[in-house]
């Protein structure tokens, strides 16, 4: 869904790289800034129910998670240590965010459906990690296992979106039921692609 507007952020992005560029700054430097912002919007506001305020700066850090991308392209630098930088860090802000969740729930018991917002984000921090673990080692074996819900913007809307929004009046129990959503179709992602990589390996001689 939200990866439909990379095209557009690439290019309202490119002006703001370029000028980057003129400054010096590395596209590892800004992946690494991103997360560092990310995590610390997450373990902080998160937490101590801010959620619209942490929501909504988490989503413009994520809207601009391209930025380190399309500063690389300009400037040559694209790589694959680039890309794994990338991807690694990712994980750890989807972490941050999730485990920033679980920890509101905890944090405040009083909260309707809280023991199960705090079930549901467990398991989405959980699973979030494995999910792409299971495309990283895939491919590590030789197959491919790139099937399954949504990319990485559209699973941060998803979990933190509505949780945001209980701030502005939605009901507790539309977040806690979208977290489950989540939970449930990351798990079956991870199960998808399961199944995927092992059509792929039963034909290959061992």
């Amino acid at each position: 869904m939200l990866g439909r507007f990379r095209r557009l952020m690439t290019t309202v992005l490119t002006p703001v790289a370029r000028v980057l560029l003129r400054f010096g700054v590395t596209p590892d430097a800004v992946t690494v800034a991103g997360t560092v912002v990310v995590t610390a919007l997450a373990l902080t506001l998160l937490p101590l129910g801010h959620l619209l305020l942490g929501g909504l700066l988490i989503g413009f850090f994520v809207l601009l998670d391209s930025l380190d991308g399309v500063l690389a392209r300009l400037s040559g630098q694209a790589s694959r240590w680039g890309a794994f930088l990338d991807s690694t860090l990712d994980r750890v802000s989807d972490g941050a965010v999730f485990a920033g969740i679980t920890l509101y729930f905890v944090l405040h018991p009083d909260v309707p459906y809280a023991t199960w917002g705090a079930a549901a984000a467990l398991a989405c921090l959980a699973l979030g990690g494995i999910v792409p673990y299971v495309r990283a080692r895939a491919e590590a074996v030789g197959a491919t296992a790139k099937n399954g819900f949504a990319e990485r913007p559209d699973r941060l809307a998803i979990g933190i979106g509505p949780l945001a929004f209980t701030d502005a009046g939605l009901p507790m129990v539309a977040a806690t039921t979208a977290l489950t959503i989540l939970a449930v179709a990351s798990a079956v992602t991870v199960g998808q692609r399961m199944s995927t990589v092992r059509r792929q390996l039963v034909k290959v001689p061992q």
